[in-house]
């Protein structure tokens, strides 16, 4: 792959890796952080008290999340040129592009629609700060994956 210099970065792709590897960052104070942390962040109150009881499973899954956003920024970041050519580079950040994008946007209706005893107990601020989070995140793919597609599919 060729060098990509300053004029040709990719911000939007830089952005979306920044914010992927907070997200991913956050998970792990998550992790470290315990059961509280587990709450504060609206995990839910299973995950809180499986934390407390000294349970491996709240950590398993939010490692397994904190795993998965550390990919897909390094993903943006080879988009952005950053980094070499990852396998499937254009297809990989559609479907991470589509994945915020749907989580933001079930995020802000599901609260609304669903008497579900999980998502009534997250309330609703969770899934509106959330998804807007996944939305922002989102939509920096998707400009990114805008801004770069000329370049991937030469």
């Amino acid at each position: 792959m060729e060098k990509v210099t300053m004029q040709e970065s990719n911000y939007p792709l830089l952005a979306a890796a920044s914010l992927s590897f907070i997200a991913a960052l956050a998970h792990v104070a998550i992790i470290l952080g315990g059961a509280e942390w587990y709450r504060f962040f609206g995990a839910g109150e299973d995950m809180a008290t499986m934390a407390e009881a000294g349970s491996v499973y709240p950590t398993l899954i939010t490692a397994f999340i904190a795993l998965c956003l550390s990919v897909m920024g390094l993903y943006a970041l080879s988009g952005a040129g950053v980094i070499v050519r990852l396998p499937l580079l254009p297809a990989v950040l559609v479907v991470i592009a589509c994945v915020f994008c749907l989580r933001a946007i079930v995020g802000l209706i599901l609260p609304f629609v669903s008497s579900q005893a999980y998502i009534v107990a997250q309330g609703v601020a969770f899934w509106i700060w959330s998804s807007s989070i996944c939305l922002v995140i989102g939509f920096a793919y998707v400009w990114g994956i805008k801004q770069a597609w000329g370049y991937w599919v030469q």
